[in-house]
């Protein structure tokens, strides 16, 4: 057991059986009464931000999360099989853990995996990717009535909006954190 002087940004906490990553923490010591630490906690697998105090001195588990690099390789039914750069041993991860990751993820793409006991709790992907466009519409010069954007589909599947000069067979960034079009990439 830890306790709430080993508080750090990036520690993951085990609270009532789930885990708790610390995005902030701020130990207060005020002029009446005891010193406390208020804390601001991200849950691992749904992302849920709370804030949370604890009385100074208090009693925390604190758990261990490796984070890895890993090669994603391909898909396998219902799971996604990675392969450790490291040892080259490799995991399947279920699509709940790998998520909105699917949209963005290419074989042989370096992705990082933080994993508790062993088990995948989520991926972390680059800030952006470079994916080729699969599909979308001629844009015609002058349409304007849609703020200048169609729809497009890059070649993991995914759909966003794009300006109309791009075309079929462009290379774009794309942001992998809210799926926006950052620009084109030019060979």
């Amino acid at each position: 057991m830890a306790s709430t002087a080993d508080i750090k940004n990036g520690v993951v906490l085990s609270i009532d059986g789930q885990l708790w990553s610390v995005i902030e923490f701020q130990h207060v010591k005020p002029g009446k009464g005891g010193a406390f630490v208020r804390t601001k906690l991200k849950n691992v697998v749904s992302g849920k931000v709370v804030d949370r105090t604890y009385n100074a001195g208090a009693k925390i588990d604190i758990e261990n999360v490796d984070r890895r690099d890993f090669t994603y390789l391909y898909t396998d039914g219902d799971g996604f099989v990675f392969m450790d750069v490291e040892d080259y041993d490799q995991i399947t991860v279920g699509a709940a853990t790998v998520g909105d990751a699917k949209n963005f993820m290419l074989e042989n793409q370096q992705v990082q995996i933080a994993l508790n006991n062993g088990n995948p709790l989520y991926i972390e992907l680059p800030a952006s990717v470079v994916l080729e466009v699969t599909y979308t519409e001629p844009g015609l010069q002058g349409d304007r009535s849609s703020a200048g954007t169609k729809p497009a589909t890059v070649e993991t599947g995914y759909e966003l909006q794009v300006p109309l000069f791009l075309e079929t067979g462009t290379k774009i960034k794309v942001d992998t954190r809210t799926g926006g079009y950052l620009g084109r990439i030019n060979d």
